[in-house]
């Protein structure tokens, strides 16, 4: 469950058209920050993967479920801050107080000890820890752990590529009608009704053209997965730039077009998002231009 509902309209997709490379310098003043990031956000994954009973946590309603959750995530998010404080102390925290908002200037953490709340009550493996860095309103570094699914780890410093466990990793390029889909809703989904019903649309439209559509948990970890090919795309609807940050960035730095639903670059404020291979993406498009 991300504490960041959404981020500043001024924070735009990475690896978009017009955005400059970042210096050589910053990128290997960033690259140098990674290993001290990585190890925060696999120790803290660790301390929760321990702590996870195997069956689904016991609450009827909302409120139950919640609380436990409340209490296992509350000190892991807790630990995340203190040890990210310490690599970075002039950087700020995108708490509640600033309702998810990521000022322009200056540097802040956008985290999340527990990407993946629903899967991680019910006992599932789809889960993960992010850290994203954000600089004068673009995010600069990410790291996204899965703990229990081999322990994979993504990671991508802007400007210098993305990796999967310290291998390099690339979009996928295959046919549509081979390719293995991801989506998912963003928190406030239930609100938007127009989201939902573009929800609804696209994935009428999209099941017709693939071999299959997933929603497989996080919605960090399944678009950084498109950058490795583990998953050929993701495309959702409604505003979910929090969510959306980390996995942008991995997948726009291994190589995936990154944009909304129409093509257009994707921005903290645009209502859809899709990534893809550059060679698949403008077909994706195509068929998402089915949904009003």
């Amino acid at each position: 469950m991300s504490q960041v509902s959404h981020v500043t309209d001024r924070v735009a997709a990475q690896g978009t058209d017009g955005v400059a490379a970042q210096g050589t310098d910053e990128v290997a003043e960033l690259r140098e920050l990674l290993p001290g990031v990585e190890a925060a956000v696999r120790e803290v994954g660790a301390r929760l993967a321990a702590l996870r009973p195997a069956e689904p946590t016991p609450g009827r309603t909302a409120a139950e479920a919640m609380a436990h959750f409340a209490e296992l995530d509350g000190p892991a998010a807790a630990e995340l801050r203190a040890r990210l404080g310490v690599l970075r102390p002039q950087a700020g925290w995108v708490t509640d107080e600033l309702e998810g908002t990521v000022p322009a200037a200056g540097e802040w953490w956008l985290c999340d000890a527990t990407d993946g709340a629903v899967q991680y009550l019910l006992g599932q493996p789809h889960w993960a820890v992010t850290a994203t860095l954000v600089r004068d309103g673009v995010a600069v570094l990410a790291v996204v752990h899965a703990p229990e699914l081999g322990g994979r780890t993504y990671r991508a410093v802007r400007g210098g590529g993305a990796e999967l466990d310290g291998r390099a990793v690339a979009p996928l390029e295959r046919e549509l009608p081979v390719a293995v889909a991801a989506t998912s809703q963003p928190p406030s989904a239930a609100g938007d009704r127009v989201a939902l019903r573009r929800a609804g649309e696209s994935l009428t439209a999209v099941l017709g053209e693939v071999l299959a559509v997933r929603n497989l948990g996080p919605t960090a970890l399944q678009v950084a997965q498109v950058g490795s090919g583990h998953l050929t795309l993701f495309w959702e609807y409604g505003a979910d730039a929090g969510n959306l940050l980390p996995g942008a960035l991995i997948a726009a730095e291994a190589g995936a077009t990154v944009t909304d639903a129409a093509g257009a670059a994707w921005t903290a404020g645009s209502d859809s998002f899709l990534a893809a291979p550059p060679a698949l993406h403008g077909e994706v498009v195509e068929v998402l231009r089915r949904v009003g």
